[in-house]
């Protein structure tokens, strides 16, 4: 425990000392967000500085090799997560090139995204732990065998997708994505400590305690960033943030065998994404809106709710998940 404290504690301070430097840079660089017209409360947010979400990668590249030694268990899943991360930058640079909110296409990106989950998931298919799926609460496991592929794949592009959905608000994605990988890493600790209690030595334990520090170093990075992303935002982190912690909270989870703990620690991702498909669905057949505009937290900002309190909100919530689900763990 004291070496993740250690790694969540120096990851924040690298990602402290970097952001002056990024938002700098960038700005330099005239990388500024154009808001979407109809967005009438974001207005005042155009022209903000983008793509602080690049302070995740560098920090957590850097650090990694000093708390960690190489494994291509961790390593892939950190090369996943900067993958999507550089998916992102694509998006991004476009934006900012043409002073536009349309960056890559919507088939490029699942073309992207879809080409970076294949390849991880043949990549778990084929480690040691191939097709283990832990049963959420209990200490019992399945064996799903080939289906891990499919799995895998689904769960990575959903989770790089709610992220970047829930990243419409200062500080929220990040705020919401620290307080999951936080519970995260309290929850993995406690099963590493339950398989080791059991006599398991194998790579499993080995896997939990390199994702553990991996989370940490992301966590910190995350915090120092939110030093700089609260209301009001002197940067965004752009989608090469949003879908690089998207791919490492999918990537950790799957690479781990906690696919189905995921949508329940991540409830508030995952129901970004839903209102979403829900708007769209409803608005095809009925041509009837259920929410005043999707996802969720624009909804209650159209209904009055300033933006650090619907913050607060998911926060809150995220946060009171976490901590039932660590209680579960611990019955």
């Amino acid at each position: 425990m004291i070496k993740l404290l250690i790694a969540f504690i120096i990851s924040f301070l690298l990602s402290l000392i970097l952001m002056p430097l990024i938002i700098k840079f960038f700005k330099k660089k005239s990388a500024s967000q154009t808001i979407l017209g109809y967005v009438e409360t974001h207005k005042d947010k155009n022209g903000t500085t983008t793509m602080g979400g690049v302070v995740f990668i560098i920090t957590t590249l850097v650090l990694s090799f000093f708390f960690l030694k190489y494994d291509n268990v961790w390593f892939m899943c950190l090369l996943v997560s900067v993958f999507f991360g550089v998916l992102g930058f694509m998006d991004d640079f476009l934006k900012v090139k043409y002073k536009q909110n349309l960056g890559l296409r919507a088939y490029q990106k699942i073309i992207g995204q879809a080409g970076i989950a294949i390849i991880f998931a043949i990549f778990i298919y084929f480690s040691a732990q191939a097709g283990n799926l832990f049963i959420p609460f209990t200490e019992s496991e399945i064996d799903i065998g080939l289906f891990v592929i499919p799995l895998v794949i689904v769960v990575l592009i959903a989770s790089t997708n709610s992220v970047n959905l829930t990243d419409g608000l200062d500080g929220l994605a990040g705020s919401v994505s620290l307080i999951y990988l936080i519970a995260f890493t309290v929850i993995t600790s406690l099963i590493g400590l339950n398989l080791y209690n059991a006599g398991e030595t194998g790579a499993i334990i080995t896997n939990i305690s390199n994702i553990n520090v991996l989370s940490m170093l992301f966590a910190g990075a995350i915090l120092g960033f939110l030093m700089f992303n609260t209301s009001k935002a002197s940067i965004f982190m752009g989608d090469v943030g949003s879908l690089c912690l998207g791919g490492y909270i999918g990537a950790s989870a799957c690479i781990l065998g906690l696919e189905l703990l995921l949508p329940i620690l991540g409830f508030c991702f995952v129901f970004s994404a839903i209102s979403v498909i829900l708007q769209v669905m409803v608005f095809k057949i009925k041509k009837k809106r259920i929410f005043k505009m999707a996802p969720f937290h624009h909804h209650l900002q159209m209904s009055g709710l300033s933006e650090p309190k619907i913050v607060a909100i998911y926060s809150s919530l995220t946060l009171c998940i976490g901590i039932i689900c660590v209680i579960l763990y611990l019955l």
